[in-house]
């Protein structure tokens, strides 16, 4: 809920747990075991901040979050809780809601082109090696100086073609090329492609301010439907990764605000960091850093806090968290990890906090007006406002299809890019190649013909000299050329004698 200019997640009997709005983009952690109520703080949380005017974005990979467009519905136990709780005036409610979906089946499409994912979350994408990705890299630096423009992966594919079957006009200028590593990149691409991704690349782009958007001064909550997209956890977290790249940077610095221009929650965050090696966490790391001076804020969700990089929880001042449990010391190191990053109550004991906590119940603290963590604190969480669990088709579609965007990414836009570049390329090419073996093979038929004509001309002569005729001629000049000398012999004889 959002009262007196604060985001109230739970209390107890003496506490309320507030974020404060210009708190909000020092970023925050939800992290708890199965079942332990996670969601359910997801929910409030983003309520929360839509009653507050910002807008949100959040992935569903359950399906059970679409409802947050519907109002909830009162129960016993509801308003047992809220009494409990000494809130009154509880008011059920749903939220705008916009659906998106990559595949474009249960929201609007979300797509954008090869250039503007960029060689390294691709990379992440098609699960490349460090060295496969530079060979990526070099593909992409190949389109860039030539102006070709990478939309889709039918451009990727041609491309990749193309530098491999002239891999030795490029290896000098850009470094080492293999049609191993081709082969391997295009079989890659061609799994991403089954596994649907081809309908994420295209154009139209999407506009990151579809996103941050209000309806009647609450925020808008964008619900991502995950629940296929999730089955490929790897393009599920590298399509995340994408998307906070992409609001970095296209959002501008505009410092320390009132309260965050869009809330950012990763749902699984694990997934994000499973394999990242090190350079593309110190990366990530900084955009995180770097993020909340754009009015960002970001919250991560798994269920340890061990699931996150020491670099980045780092930079998460507000924390919530549920019960875990703890039967192998693995877990229990796990515990005393969670019960160690809080600032310490004495009226209780953290990690055995941590191990009693009810469905419902969490350790939080939250950033107080200086920026500093507040003393640990255990809350009942706040019931949602809107509808627990699923939304029927019926009314989702009516939702799509009375947004303001409708339309506006529904059909894939097909224009001039490298594909078209390329195949005119090679089809000249191929043509001048054409050209150039219909000369060579006119030049040896004619060089053919030229030996024919002149091996025809031997073998008539040979046969002039073996006919009857030519020798009964050539004995019959010789003789008469005898006669001629003897006698003009006999001549010079006599001459001489006389």
């Amino acid at each position: 809920m959002y009262i007196n200019d604060k985001i109230l997640i739970g209390k107890n009997e003496n506490y309320e747990a507030c974020i404060l709005p210009k708190m909000a983009n020092r970023h925050g952690l939800i992290t708890g075991a199965s079942g332990s109520g996670k969601t359910i703080t997801l929910k409030v949380m983003a309520e929360s901040f839509s009653n507050a005017g910002v807008p949100v974005f959040l992935a569903d990979v359950k399906g059970d979050i679409g409802a947050t467009a519907l109002p909830g519905e009162t129960s016993e136990a509801l308003e047992n809780r809220l009494n409990k709780l000494g809130i009154e005036n509880f008011e059920y409610k749903g939220f705008p809601v916009r659906f998106w979906d990559i595949f474009g089946i249960s929201g609007h499409p979300i797509r954008t082109t090869i250039d503007s994912v960029g060689p390294e979350i691709l990379s992440m994408m098609l699960g490349l090696s460090e060295a496969q990705e530079g060979v990526l890299t070099i593909v992409y630096k190949i389109a860039k100086d030539n102006n070709w423009k990478l939309d889709d992966i039918k451009d990727l594919r041609l491309l990749l073609q193309y530098v491999g079957d002239n891999k030795n006009d490029f290896i000098t200028k850009y470094g080492n090329i293999t049609t191993q590593t081709i082969g391997v990149i295009q079989r890659c691409l061609l799994t991403l492609e089954n596994q649907g991704a081809d309908k994420f690349f295209g154009q139209p782009e999407l506009d990151i301010n579809d996103f941050i958007q209000t309806e009647n001064g609450q925020g808008l909550i964008n619900i991502l439907d995950a629940v296929e997209l999730f089955k490929s956890p790897d393009l599920y977290a590298s399509f995340l990764l994408w998307l906070l790249t992409n609001l970095f940077n296209k959002m501008p610095e505009v410092g320390d605000l009132d309260k965050p221009r869009i809330v950012f929650f990763f749902d699984e965050a694990h997934l994000l960091f499973n394999g990242m090696p090190s350079y593309r966490l110190k990366q990530i790391t900084q955009v995180v850093k770097l993020i909340r001076s754009r009015g960002i804020g970001l919250y991560f969700i798994s269920q340890s806090p061990t699931d996150i990089p020491d670099e980045i929880i780092a930079q998460l001042g507000n924390r919530v968290q549920h019960t875990l449990r703890a039967y192998t010391p693995a877990e229990q190191r796990t515990v005393k990890a969670a019960a160690d990053a809080f600032r310490t109550n004495p009226n209780f004991n953290t990690t055995e906090a941590i191990l009693a906590l009810g469905t419902g119940e969490a350790l939080v603290s939250f950033q107080n007006d200086k920026g500093e963590p507040e003393i640990v604190e255990k809350v009942t969480i706040l019931p949602p406002q809107s509808k627990m669990g699923t939304i029927d088709e019926i009314t989702r579609n009516k939702i799509i299809n009375t947004s303001s965007i409708v339309g506006k990414y529904d059909e894939m836009i097909e224009r001039e890019s490298a594909f078209e570049e390329l195949n005119e390329m090679i089809k000249q090419k191929l043509e001048e190649e054409e050209q150039i073996r219909q000369q060579e093979l006119e030049e040896k038929e004619q060089l053919k013909k030229q030996k024919e004509e002149e091996k025809a001309k031997k073998e008539a002569e040979k046969e002039r000299k073996n006919s009857v005729g030519y020798k009964i001629g050539k004995k019959v000049a010789n003789k008469t050329l005898d006669k001629a000398i003897n006698k003009g012999l006999n001549s010079i004889f006599k001459s001489i004698f006389k």
